[in-house]
């Protein structure tokens, strides 16, 4: 069967076909926003993970059940910043994005002061699909951690290297790839996702 990935990125689109064909046991092809002439922006203006999943899943209009995913960092000590503001939590005057590395240092200068035990956060991923006949499913997957004060790792991207994990002694920017699969948030949430997604093209 196939579906659409409200995505461009080819990375994304490849995970997701394999993910989804492995955990669903199904043989599905994964098109992108562009295999389908979907050439709009999308505006994620929700107020979470899952409104702004949904709000990326209903923005084109096709005949295919449409998946779409939001994640980002939820710190306790700062009443869940950056939260939805994740990718963009740094941001110059004209309110251009400034990047991985801006956010990382506005997030250490804003935990600067807090002791080691008072930076707990996790990561949150939602993942949404919704069919062509207006059913919809969302899933939510979480993985805890903690903040450091100092970068650690080379690996993944965004918030990994400053993401603590206590239950691996890593943080995400350490881990294999196989380690972060075993506890990411995303996996969590695509682990529920397939089970429903599966549940759902059964019933139809």
């Amino acid at each position: 069967m196939k579906v659409v990935l409200a995505s461009r990125n080819n990375h994304k689109i490849v995970e997701m076909q394999g993910l989804l064909s492995k955990l669903c046991g199904e043989d599905i092809t994964v098109l992108s926003l562009d295999d389908i002439g979907f050439t709009g922006d999308i505006e994620e203006n929700g107020t979470t993970f899952a409104e702004n999943a949904l709000i990326k899943c209903r923005a084109p209009k096709c005949d295919l059940p449409v998946i779409a995913d939001d994640s980002g960092l939820m710190v306790d000590v700062l009443d869940g910043e950056p939260g939805v503001y994740s990718a963009r939590y740094a941001v110059d005057h004209a309110g251009d994005e400034l990047g991985d590395h801006a956010n990382n240092e506005k997030l250490l200068a804003k935990l600067e002061g807090y002791r080691p035990e008072e930076k707990t956060s996790r990561f949150v991923s939602a993942v949404a699909c919704v069919f062509p006949d207006g059913r919809h499913i969302v899933c939510e997957g979480k993985c805890e951690g903690m903040i450091l004060t100092e970068y650690r790792g080379t690996g993944g991207f965004g918030y990994d290297p400053l993401f603590y994990v206590p239950q691996i002694g890593k943080t995400f920017a350490e881990m294999t790839q196989e380690e972060k699969n075993s506890v990411s948030h995303r996996a969590n949430a695509m682990k529920l996702f397939a089970a429903e997604f599966k549940k759902a093209i059964n019933e139809n």
